[in-house]
């Protein structure tokens, strides 16, 4: 698991380095709710492909090393220390604007749309940058959701007014 404290630092440092970073995931969730609603395995990162170089070698600094996943790829992969704690970066090819991007120069690779990185939230009060609460539910489609996907979506929709996708009717009491 990786704690409040753990994702600040992580937040701190890279800013003092210059580098920009997104949450993503359920941290941003929380972020965006201003509270925490749950253990989290990871934090999911997005960032510049250019600043990778940074933020990898800071991560090994603190005693972060490659943590082979199933779905790892050139541009989104694990680093993980000896407790436990994962961080799951997202390299993006930034967008004109420099609020969306790609992972990959694939014109079939993943994207963050443009305006998707202009969330603002909190974690223990500190102001973090994130995925923006309507494209966090828009991301939370698309495939089967779980009882942590529908909290997620359920709180964000709640709090900021968004619809409920489809996805999670089932979930839903009739």
């Amino acid at each position: 698991m990786i704690t409040a404290a753990e994702v600040l630092d992580l937040v701190e440092w890279t800013s003092a380095a210059g580098v920009r970073v997104w949450l993503d995931g359920g941290w941003a969730v929380d972020a965006l709710l201003g509270v925490q609603t749950r253990q989290h395995r990871d934090v999911d990162v997005a960032l510049s492909v250019a600043d990778a170089p940074a933020v990898l070698a800071g991560l090994r600094k603190r005693g972060f090393g490659p943590h082979p996943a199933e779905y790892e790829t050139d541009w989104n992969f694990e680093y993980g220390d000896t407790s436990g704690a994962l961080v799951d970066l997202h390299l993006l090819v930034l967008d004109e604007s420099g609020t969306g991007g790609r992972m990959g120069d694939r014109p079939s690779a993943p994207v963050y749309p443009s305006g998707s990185l202009t969330g603002r939230g909190q974690i223990c009060g500190q102001e973090v940058d994130c995925v923006s609460a309507s494209w966090l539910v828009r991301f939370h489609t698309g495939y089967e959701p779980d009882a942590d996907d529908w909290a997620d979506v359920r709180a964000l929709c709640e709090r900021f007014d968004l619809p409920v996708p489809a996805e999670y009717d089932r979930f839903r009491c009739r």
